[in-house]
């Protein structure tokens, strides 16, 4: 059998196996598959490699130009993907496995080029929250934007998703313009390589984006700065440890973890054997302590069930658990496969011991099972086991060690405030689940419990059919949890580029502000439009480029007509001493919408051109009632320009109304897409 000698890719060149190689055996065969480290390599030459090439190159992309490239390297390892497939088998994960881990990398990479192209700008500054007016004319503002960190991202990842672990890291890391060190756990190290040389092998990234570790750091992270990241994923003691390296912290370098966590899941009160919330709780139990052969950060650990209904979850649990096939991952009849080594196996026996100092074993015995076209003695196998804790108040071991394999162990509560505290013990989880159909017992458990839990993950009846599971992190999700979990964030969306990028609070006039975030600022400068702005094209069109219309009376005759053609007769547009008992109103005043009408016939274009379509209306709001014999004009401006496809590209215009005194009546966002 040839032995894959796993490379790292260093400073531009593939570096094999040397000093400090480590044999990787498989989780199946327990056969050495695989060679991996070198404790010669050039860190220093790696951090400088990133910094001169990679993170320039990055930065001089945009938003909307780093969003395509991971779409197309997403749409790249699509193709390859079958390779993934076939090495990951070797660490123990069945066909549904793959589906979680490399499916669901490429996935998260696809979500986050969407959300590149359509949350962030077409240009390089992220402009974060809204303008705040810091002096009373408006000539002085504030403004909190986000640019691209300078630095370097390590990311250390674990071993139980080798492909996911790195593509979910990834994406914000690139996105926000900033080169990666990544740096896979050993043990399934084999697949994360294949997976860097498939992308380094697209050309689609810069030179320096992207590196690879096999085996240790050696001293990289003594050598990190303040414009570096380290966003690591493993235990709470390595990550106790890397944290409170003196480097990191003189330096304050960003360190983002998501470490042990022992997630709950609590069958709510209404949840009744018979139901279909009870039997969804045993699916999702079932499923969360076998995918993955229980290596999932997000796992059940521990299952609160009330106390009349404990005994009916321990049979419907364990009947269902009897129907697993435990076996080699590769064939089809496998439902679990073996989990990533014997040494991981020997831990978990281990946790699984102390556990049973406080519970009983009441399902699963680790020296009785059979196991399916495999040896059970060679390969990596366990079965599920299921734990029952009878006193889960005076119990500590059960809320503070985790098992990370196929372990879960069942708890009663006696009314929602015991099940939450219990929930709580764990001192801090990436996730906790309830199954009810009750939304007050949603609520109860949100307030009591969400300051304890990154995610609270709700299922019922109602959404089970399109539910993602207990234990599935989403990318548009943050992924993360206080306490023990970490106290990091991952994902979120837009959120998680942000952890590689700095927020700066920038001041100035309001010319200042449109020239740092490429977005019109009320009280800039307005460039007086050459011809109607509606007759020129997407690429043609300048920030600031505003239109003034002429006025318009608006007459009672208009507002009785609006109404009576609307059917809207609001007292205040119709009853005149009504209107005048109103404090908002000085008596019968036009319609809100009718204004915006009246506004939208002064200011469009009615010839055929490159505006295609009106796709809607943000931030509207009314200032000002207008009365019959009041007038009105528009301002309209071109407030902020993003890219949508070859063809068009929307156009975010600024509207004002104001009156005859030049008072403002109304304000709104128009989003228009327009021909190139």
């Amino acid at each position: 059998m040839t032995i894959q000698q796993v490379s790292s890719f260093a400073a531009g060149e593939w570096v094999a196996p040397g000093e400090g190689a480590r044999n990787i055996p498989s989780a199946v065969t327990g056969e050495v598959i695989a060679s991996a480290g070198n404790a010669a390599l050039d860190v220093q030459a790696m951090l400088d490699h990133a910094k001169s090439l990679g993170g320039p190159a990055l930065r001089k992309m945009t938003f909307h130009e780093r969003a395509k490239m991971i779409k197309a390297i997403a749409v790249h390892l699509g193709e390859h993907k079958q390779e993934l497939y076939d090495l990951s088998f070797d660490t123990g994960a069945t066909q549904t496995d793959h589906l979680i881990d490399i499916d669901g990398g490429i996935g998260t990479l696809f979500v986050f080029a969407s959300k590149g192209r359509r949350e962030m700008p077409d240009g390089h500054v992220y402009l974060d929250g809204d303008v705040e007016q810091l002096s009373r004319h408006g000539t002085f503002l504030g403004q909190h934007v986000c640019t691209p960190l300078q630095g370097v991202a390590v990311h250390i990842n674990a071993f139980n998703f080798p492909v996911w672990g790195m593509l979910e890291k990834l994406a914000p890391t690139l996105l926000a313009g900033v080169p990666a060190i990544v740096k896979p756990a050993t043990s399934t190290c084999y697949v994360t390589e294949r997976c860097v040389k498939l992308i380094l092998d697209s050309g689609l990234l810069p030179q320096g984006a992207l590196q690879f570790v096999a085996g240790g750091l050696g001293d990289m992270l003594d050598r990190l700065g303040s414009q570096d990241v380290v966003s690591f994923t493993g235990s709470a003691d390595t990550a106790l440890k890397l944290r409170s390296a003196p480097n990191i912290l003189e330096n304050s370098v960003r360190f983002v973890a998501e470490q042990d966590s022992l997630n709950a899941s609590i069958l709510g009160p209404d949840a009744v054997p018979g139901s279909p919330e009870f039997d969804l709780f045993v699916k999702e139990v079932c499923r969360e302590m076998t995918a993955k052969a229980g290596q999932k950060c997000t796992a059940i650990r521990r299952i609160f069930a009330p106390q009349a209904n404990v005994q009916a979850v321990i049979e419907a649990v364990s009947d269902r658990l009897s129907k697993t096939v435990i076996g080699d991952p590769r064939l089809e009849t496998t439902r679990m496969g073996a989990l990533v080594s014997n040494s991981q196996k020997h831990d978990v026996l281990e946790k699984a011991a102390t556990l049973g100092t406080e519970a009983e074993r009441v399902y699963g015995d680790p020296d009785n099972f059979e196991v399916s076209g495999a040896d059970a003695e060679k390969g990596a196998f366990l079965p599920p086991m299921l734990f029952h804790c009878g006193d889960p108040d005076n119990a500590v071991r059960v809320h503070d060690t985790e098992a990370f394999g196929p372990v879960s162990t069942v708890m009663g509560y006696r009314d929602l405030d015991h099940a939450v505290e219990l929930a709580n013990k764990g001192q801090g989880s990436l996730v906790a689940s309830v199954i009810t159909h009750d939304p007050q017992v949603a609520r109860e458990v949100t307030m009591k419990a969400g300051a304890y839990h990154g995610r609270l993950y709700f299922n019922n009846r109602d959404s089970m059919k399109e539910s993602t599971g207990h234990g599935s992190p989403l990318p548009h999700m943050v992924h993360g949890g206080p306490g023990r979990a970490g106290g990091g964030e991952e994902m979120g969306g837009v959120r998680g580029v942000k952890h590689y990028m700095q927020r700066t609070a920038v001041q100035g006039s309001p010319d200042i502000l449109t020239g740092i975030g490429q977005k019109w600022v009320p009280g800039a400068t307005e460039i007086e439009a050459a011809a109607h702005p509606f007759t020129r094209r997407f690429g043609e069109l300048q920030i600031g480029e505003t239109l003034h219309t002429a006025p318009r009376q608006v007459t009672l005759e208009d507002i009785e007509h609006f109404a009576e053609f609307t059917g809207d007769t609001f007292y205040a547009h119709m009853d005149q001493a009504a209107a005048e008992r109103n404090p908002f109103f000085p008596g019968r005043v036009a319609h809100g919408y009718l204004l915006i009408s009246f506004a939208a016939g002064l200011f469009v274009e009615p010839a055929e051109g490159p505006v295609l379509a009106n796709t809607g209306l943000d931030n509207l709001r009314f200032m000002k009632p207008v009365e019959a014999g009041d007038s009105i004009k528009v301002r309209l401006t071109v407030k902020k320009k993003t890219p949508r496809n070859e063809d068009y590209g929307e156009v975010r215009w600024h509207v004002t109304l104001t009156n005859q005194d030049d008072e403002m009546v109304a304000e709104y966002d128009l989003l228009t897409m327009n021909a190139y």
